[in-house]
């Protein structure tokens, strides 16, 4: 009988690798995150929406890593489609596995240790929502 649990053990192993991996890296968190403010259906435009930077040149080099590495990973996980042509990315089938994880992490942002948070934008605004709504309750 070991051997049904141990596939399925195994299974949900995986898929939580394949959620930590997926959010490892800056430019697929971004990625997530865009799409979490977008309806189901609508797409991002990339590279804009997983860059921190301004500069063309360095947008031109994120759009070749987001085309080599970080899109394939998130898609071969099914977090994402894309295409290349405008460069875009929406939701994949199994988008809300990863999606999930980084919205529990906002909701908690309050109890992430403050190196964790600080320069991290979204939990700092995610904090700073959260003290901004206990100064109007007092």
């Amino acid at each position: 009988m070991d051997g049904p649990r141990s596939h399925t053990t195994e299974d949900q192993i995986r898929r939580w690798d394949r959620v930590f991996t997926a959010l490892s890296a800056e430019p697929r968190r971004r990625i997530v995150e865009a799409l979490i403010e977008v309806s189901a259906g609508e797409s991002i435009r990339l590279p804009e929406a997983a860059s921190n930077q301004n500069g063309s040149s360095e947008l031109e080099q994120l759009r070749l890593r987001l085309c080599h590495h970080h899109l394939p990973l998130l898609e071969e996980a099914g977090f994402v489609q894309w295409e290349n042509d405008p460069l875009c990315a929406y939701r994949g089938r199994d988008f809300e596995e990863v999606s999930v994880v980084l919205e529990s992490l906002y909701a908690n942002a309050e109890e992430i240790p403050d190196r964790l948070v600080t320069g991290y934008r979204t939990l700092e605004r995610e904090r700073e929502s959260d003290s901004s709504e206990c100064d109007l309750r007092r």
